[in-house]
This record gives structure tokens, sequence and C-alpha cells, in this order.
């Protein structure tokens, strides 16, 4: 058996059991006139073996030495730094993303439910999706024939606000000559063309904006939801098979309380919204459907929504009268706390298991770092936490 190795004309017999060079012979076919390539050449031809055709491997690199030490360090902080700008970069995309990582994992209850009836799942997603896209439908149905109607009306009532704003008698008139209201509307009106262009661009902008990150949310989370058990499978195959047991049990338990947290606040958000609705129509204020729903919607930012809507609505009982306004407030005041020491405890608290004092922190520094995101995904990723700080952190620190 020969081999012809490239660039080297000769040939050279392959031993199975070949003598090894001596450092002499070595020296020797260098000094006669052998290049360094060719020698090496001679020697790799003696290394291989039909057992080993490739040769043993080398000795391995010293990772004491200055060297390598030095080549490591610099290459982690390359890589940190990348990543760091990477974050920083993506970071718009990336709070899309985790959103509709977040709300496919608060959805996976019911999928997994229907599916669990002997539903496919892709039958599953759809009915979720469908009765997901029903209760949007049903908001902007109840709210764009009373903004419409608002603003018709606004216009019509126009010329009466502006003599009302003209008498110092009114209430009106008195917050004009405090604030100088007619002064700085006559400003923003009588503004450049290109002034004017330029915020309508900006307004335009920021619809369509808006738009678009809502359907990328959408997409990703119909995609998320259809294919979130291959996700799973495909995130638990990154944990070391030794550990990836007890990242399971720990995973799944996260998921859960996360998808518990979803649903739950949903529930307690629907709850706020009808008695909001009852309450609303008893004493007859306007509007009390698209007042109703906007306070189901608000009451799923946790510690403030509740309270928010509680503002709009007792300033629109307003309208009506003055008592009205107060038992209105006084309604909320009952509300909340009941919703806080009643049904947060019962839906919500036998899940997530958070304390008071961390729940308010967690909503404090998701809402100043992400906004509304932030403080609707904070409570959850508090639970997420302090799950891993208990059964993880707590016992290493405990036998150290």
């Amino acid at each position: 058996m020969t081999t012809r190795f490239w660039g080297n004309p000769r040939l050279v017999s392959s031993n199975p059991q070949p003598d090894r060079l001596a450092p002499d012979s070595q020296r020797d076919l260098v000094t006669d006139g052998e290049s360094p390539i060719a020698h090496a050449e001679a020697v790799a031809a003696e290394q291989s073996t039909p057992q080993q055709p490739l040769g043993q491997p080398g000795r391995p690199v010293n990772r004491r030495s200055p060297f390598f030490i030095g080549l490591v360090g610099a290459a982690g902080v390359a890589v940190t730094y990348l990543l760091f700008q990477f974050l920083l970069a993506s970071r718009s995309v990336l709070i899309l993303i985790g959103l509709a990582w977040f709300i496919a994992i608060g959805l996976e209850p019911v999928v997994s439910w229907l599916t669990a009836r002997r539903l496919p799942r892709w039958l599953a997603v759809l009915v979720v999706l469908v009765g997901m896209f029903g209760l949007v439908g049903g908001f902007l149905a109840a709210a764009i024939p009373v903004v419409v109607t608002q603003a018709t009306q606004f216009v019509h009532d126009i010329p009466s606000l502006v003599r009302e704003a003209q008498d110092h008698t009114s209430l009106l008139g008195r917050l004009n000559d405090r604030f100088h209201l007619q002064q700085h509307l006559q400003q923003i009106l009588n503004g450049t063309g290109a002034d004017l262009t330029g915020r309508l661009l900006g307004v335009g902008q920021a619809v369509f904006s808006a738009l678009t990150n809502v359907l990328i949310v959408v997409v990703l989370t119909v995609y998320f939801l259809a294919d979130l058990p291959r996700i799973r499978t495909a995130a638990y195959r990154l944990v070391p098979a030794s550990r990836r047991p007890r990242a399971i049990l720990l995973g799944d338990e996260i998921f859960a309380k996360v998808g518990g947290y979803v649903l739950g606040n949903v529930l307690i958000s629907l709850i706020s919204g009808v008695l909001t609705f009852a309450w609303l129509m008893i004493f007859h204020v306007p509007d009390p459907l698209l007042l109703g729903l906007t306070v189901a919607v608000l009451d799923l930012i946790p510690v403030v929504g509740s309270t928010a809507g509680g503002v709009i609505v007792c300033l629109v009982a307003l309208t009506v009268s003055w008592p009205v306004c107060l038992a209105t407030a006084a309604f909320f005041v009952a509300y909340r706390l009941a919703e806080d020491y009643l049904l947060v405890p019962k839906i919500i608290g036998g899940v997530l298991k958070v304390p008071a004092l961390v729940t308010v922190v967690a909503v404090l520094i998701g809402g100043t770092q992400l906004g509304i995101i932030g403080a609707l995904v904070a409570i959850p990723v508090a639970a997420a936490l302090l799950l891993l700080v208990q059964e993880v952190l707590f016992p290493r620190l405990d036998r150290s």
C-alpha cells in the first residue's frame, strides 16, 4: 500500500507498525538537503496507520501560558462588548419578541386545555386567536362610534367654547386667564406650513410604527404558540444531560407561573370591567360599555392600571353630578381594596407567591425601564427570579 502526498513526488510506504524516526535521523534528513515540509511529510507518513489514519493528537495547549490567558481574556472582552452593542442596537426588536413570547406562554394553558380535548393544535391555536381578535374587535366597535360622536360634538361646540373662554366669569375663562390657553392654541394654529406638515408627518409615522409593532407581535405570537412544544424541546436540549431533568422541572414551573399570571390577570380585568359597566348603568353615566372596556384594559397593568381607569370614569361621572362622581370614586376605592386583598390572593397569589413589596418594586423598575410593557411583565419575571433564587442560589449558599 502506497500513498502519494500532495507536493511531494516521492512514494512512501505505509507500514502498519512503523518505526519512529529517531531525533538524530530527523536532523540528518534536514541537514542532508530535505526541506522542512518534506521532512514533515515523511514523519506524517510513518505516523499514519490503519487504526489512526490521521495520527495521534499532539499535546494540548498550555492553558496557563501568559499568551493563552491574554488571548482568551481579550477575546472575552471583545465578545462581551459586541454582545452589548448588539443588544443595544436590537433593543426595540427584542422587546417585541419578548412581549410575543410572554403572550404565547400566557395563552399556552388554554391551547393545552383544548388539545387535551382531542383538538388539533393548529385548530386550538386558531380558536384562541379568534377569541382574542373578537375581544379587540368588540372594544374597537364600542370605542370608535363614541370617539367619532365626541369629535363631531367638539367641532360643533367650538364657537361656544371660544365665547366661554373670553368670559372672565366662567370656569373656562378663569383657566384661560391663568394659563393663557387661547394664546397657546392660536400659536399652534398659526405655525408655519412646514411646522404643521412636520407635526402631521410625525403623527403619521408614530401611528404607522405602532400598527407595525402590533402586527409584528401578533405574527410572532402565532408562530410561538404554534411551535411552542418544539421550542421548549430545543431549549432544553441546550442544557447538559446531567442537569437537564432539573432544568425541565424549573422551566416548566416558570412557564406555569407565567401562564397562571396571564390568565388570572385577564380574569380579574374582566371582573373589573363587568362591575364598572353595571355601576355606570345604574347611575346612568354616559358610555358605560366603553368605560367598562377601558377599565378592563387598564386593569391589566398591575398596581396603577385600575387607579387610572377609576380616575377616567370619575371624570366622566362628573358630567352627571357631583354626588355621582363621589359615589363612583368610593366604588373604585372599595373595588381596589377587594381586588388587592381578595381577588388577587385567590386567583393569582396561589400561583406566583410573590411578596407585596417585591411586586411593587418589580412594577416600578419594569415601568421605568420598559414603560407599560415592563410593568405588565414585571411580576411574572420577579416570580421566576424568586423561584431560581430559592431553588438554586440559596441551597448553594447554604452548602458553601
